[in-house]
């Protein structure tokens, strides 16, 4: 028997995974070059919420809608962010797993135990002593741009940025250069998804090594604050806290960096060349972090039942993947002003929001500003369009960023 039009339930039933049509593959060479191209088509196809593939065969809901994902961020009840339902189906070499698999962590957890992580990682970056950061970031700027300034050319990725976010997230951390080695080796392979298993692997016991040696000599850092909290996390939770926080330190401020850099270089309202730019490096950091995040699309969440958002059931269990750069970019509420602009989601909002926001700041301002204080005639050193971008789901990353400018005399070191 038909059901008459009358009665029939007018919300639609399938989900964005189950589409009939192919998923948008966020892991192709084709995405990576063109977002945003991207993100229009998406918008105009699928309206809030986009069937995609994060890795071949890992499907996922990502969400480009900038008020449906306020509304997912701010209710962990319905959308936890923890994946270990999901993950049982999951390959153990998926290339993605290392990025969204459970943790006993902040990120990965809800309820009480977010909360209880949640409260020993805030209390341990709150104690940072900003003053004694900025120093910090001065003292391993200066060596690096020693290093290439008299050459008149660098790749300002893997002889400034990186080398800059890496040196200071142990110094924060209290990480010895050699564990903190081992750590960046890791870290790049999950990041990469390639080979992330065994860059997994090498992450745990380089961290494992360090929260040892944090154990029998604490200090002034990040790592002895959290063993010494009142959450008294074991050895395998330390850990685990330590991957959030490299994760969170080293790929997304670098990146953060290179793109602010991009933006200053390209645009003449920043630039021209750099000394004609009319607007702040700070305009410039919100201004990408409204347009390029550097973590694109990330706080996944796993609907803990079949759950109706914008007209469309999500399924349950899988990843609702929210597109800090999609949201952002929403017509609905982008209208082109970012100076003092405040409203992006690349800190993403509610339980999860980062917790370290004003150290990202920090570092990522002074690293940009110190290089342009000692190169202030800094220049791409190719046309933008010759500038590739890394493949990924969940990253804004270039592959390298060269640049030109007058040799110079090296810095003075105090």
């Amino acid at each position: 028997m038909t059901t008459p039009a009358s009665s029939r339930c007018p919300v639609a039933h399938g989900s964005p995974i189950d589409t009939d049509g192919p998923r948008i593959a966020l892991y192709s060479e084709e995405f990576a070059a063109d977002p945003h191209r991207a993100y229009r088509e998406m918008r105009s196809r699928y309206g809030a919420l986009v069937p995609v593939d994060l890795s071949p065969g890992v499907p996922a809901t990502l969400v480009i809608g900038y008020h449906a994902a306020v509304k997912i961020l701010n209710d962990p009840e319905h959308f936890p962010a923890d994946p270990r339902t999901w993950q049982k189906g999951v390959p153990g070499e998926c290339p993605i797993l290392p990025m969204l698999e459970w943790r006993p962590n902040a990120l990965r957890s809800a309820g009480l135990d977010h909360t209880r992580y949640r409260q020993a990682n805030t209390a341990s970056i709150g104690e940072i002593d900003l003053h004694a950061l900025h120093a910090t970031v001065e003292q391993i700027a200066i060596p690096l741009i020693n290093a290439f300034c008299a050459d008149g050319a660098a790749d300002l990725i893997s002889q400034y940025a990186f080398p800059l976010t890496f040196a200071v997230l142990n110094a924060m951390l209290g990480c010895p250069p050699d564990i903190g080695q081992q750590v960046a080796t890791g870290m790049a392979a999950i990041f990469e998804g390639v080979n992330a298993d065994k860059g997994n692997a090498m992450l745990t016991d380089a961290l494992f090594e360090l929260v040892t040696l944090k154990r029998a000599q604490p200090g002034d850092d990040i790592t002895s604050r959290l063993l010494a909290h009142s959450a008294r996390l074991d050895d395998v939770e330390m850990i685990h806290q330590l991957v959030t926080l490299y994760g969170a330190g080293i790929e997304p401020q670098q990146n953060l960096i290179v793109n602010t850099l991009l933006l200053m270089l390209t645009d003449d309202r920043f630039a021209g060349n750099v000394l004609g730019g009319s607007l702040s490096t700070r305009d410039a950091l919100d201004e990408v972090l409204f347009t390029d995040p550097p973590m694109a699309n990330y706080c996944v969440s796993y609907p803990k039942q079949p759950i109706l958002i914008d007209d469309i059931w999500l399924p349950a269990h899988q990843p609702v993947v929210i597109s800090m750069a999609g949201c952002n970019n929403d017509p609905a509420i982008n209208a082109g002003e970012y100076t003092d602009n405040r409203s992006h989601l690349a800190w993403s909002v509610g339980p999860h929001a980062c917790p370290a926001k004003s150290v990202a700041y920090l570092i990522v301002q002074d690293a940009i500003d110190q290089l342009l204080d000692a190169l202030p005639e800094l220049a791409l050193g190719v046309v933008p369009d010759q500038l590739d971008w890394r493949p990924g789901p969940f990253h804004r990353a270039l592959v390298a960023l060269p640049v030109t400018f007058p040799k110079s005399p090296p810095l003075n070191v105090y």
